[in-house]
């Protein structure tokens, strides 16, 4: 991992996938669902303070009735001025407009966390790779379903797509 990084938080996101009930609950390594959670609040916290956007991602399952229970967003993530991004696939990005929707407000660099590191959040990574994003990951941020998956993000693929920090050393700073 890196030192402290400077970033513009006019020009950065904070990308939180799949903070649902069901998802959050669900046994998680190397790190409790619930423990990711405290970790995206503050990095949210710390996003809005600063300005800077916050985009919450989250999982709809196509052609069913109705969701299954607890597939909203935790309870108080989502804050006003927050973009709310409903996907129906693995990644955020397909079919779901948030490229233009990033593109519009000016954003260039991406900030990672959620649930699970080697399939949602890698998975809408690669995507923005592919987009010309750059990309943060706050790795103590995230958690998978086993401690094998999620290292093998973070140590061999997400280094090859970005920088992996902890939360706290994510910094918005202007100028």
């Amino acid at each position: 991992m890196t030192a402290a990084l400077a970033l513009d938080p006019a020009r950065t996101a904070l990308v939180l996938v799949d903070l649902m009930d069901r998802i959050v609950a669900l046994p998680l390594e190397p790190r409790k669902g619930t423990e990711v959670l405290v970790k995206a609040e503050e990095l949210a916290r710390a996003f809005r303070s600063a300005g800077a956007l916050v985009v919450l991602i989250r999982v709809e399952r196509h052609g069913i009735a109705e969701q299954p229970p607890g597939s909203g967003l935790v309870a108080g993530l989502l804050r006003e001025g927050d973009l709310e991004v409903v996907k129906g696939t693995v990644g955020g990005f397909h079919g779901t407009g948030l490229d233009e929707r990033l593109r519009e407000r000016g954003i260039t660099t991406l900030v990672f966390g959620g649930i699970a590191t080697n399939l949602g959040v890698e998975s809408t990574a690669r995507a923005a790779a592919d987009l010309g994003y750059g990309l943060v990951f706050a790795e103590d941020a995230m958690a998978a379903f086993t401690a094998a998956e999620h290292d093998a993000s973070v140590r061999l693929d997400f280094p090859r797509l970005g920088t992996v920090v902890a939360a706290s050393q994510v910094r918005l700073t202007t100028g």
